[in-house]
């Protein structure tokens, strides 16, 4: 399963931009806009990993990170607009692992969680890189390539992306407005129309190469989900 981050901001823009930054590069996101419902969520969900705004409303990011250590070693990296080097080093006596300062590159915070997990995941547990489904499905997300009983199918770059996605969650059920999000991007001014139509060409070329390997059910109103057991 992808690691899962809980996000905890009270500006909404900021979490909307690291939960679709997350969410891009695979991660399960969990979202918390004041201290009580992280702790809530932290120790409900049990994430891999928490991003923590430092000045939030009911109990600030400190007393979180408190809270949090008392019975937890959960990767914390704290993000917080004041940059004194009393909050940054208060942060890091708590127990904090990192410490980022607002505003922020998406893409040096991003190297720092993959840094922070790194760390704390066990030798050798690398993420996966190929998935297998019924009828002799196998993706590999390194080489790019989906392969049906030995053969190689020919896919589109939104089509691989979309099954990728579907494996990734294997047996979850994803919106449609999540794979819009997810496959074709942020910036998408299409409707979810466009979900359907992908899925109906996928299954019939996974149906077309071996009967089994159409595992894609439609969750009626809702979206789909794949089911990588064998029938």
């Amino acid at each position: 399963m992808p690691p899962r981050i809980l996000v905890v901001d009270d500006e909404q823009a900021v979490t909307d931009l690291l939960a679709y930054n997350l969410r891009k590069a695979h991660y399960e996101v969990l979202t918390a806009a004041d201290g009580r419902q992280a702790l809530q969520l932290a120790h409900q969900c049990a994430p891999d990993l928490i991003l923590l705004d430092l000045m939030l409303p009911e109990v600030d990011g400190l007393d979180v990170c408190r809270e949090l250590r008392r019975d937890s070693a959960v990767p914390i990296i704290m993000i917080t607009a004041r940059g004194e080097e009393v909050d940054r080093v208060v942060g890091l006596e708590l127990g904090a692992d990192d410490y980022v300062c607002k505003p922020f590159s998406v893409r040096e915070l991003m190297a720092r969680i993959k840094a922070v997990l790194r760390r704390v995941q066990p030798e050798g547990d690398a993420p996966t890189q190929v998935f297998t489904g019924p009828g002799g499905l196998r993706l590999d997300l390194e080489r790019r390539e989906v392969t049906v009983a030995s053969t190689a199918l020919d896919l589109t770059r939104l089509e691989f992306d979309l099954l990728h996605m579907l494996l990734l969650n294997a047996g979850r059920v994803l919106t449609r407005e999540r794979l819009l999000e997810e496959v074709w991007g942020y910036d998408y001014t299409g409707d979810t129309r466009a979900v359907d139509s992908a899925v109906k060409r996928l299954r019939a070329r996974l149906r077309a190469a071996h009967p089994q390997a159409d595992c894609i059910e439609a969750v009626r109103g809702v979206g789909y989900k794949l089911d990588r057991s064998d029938p």
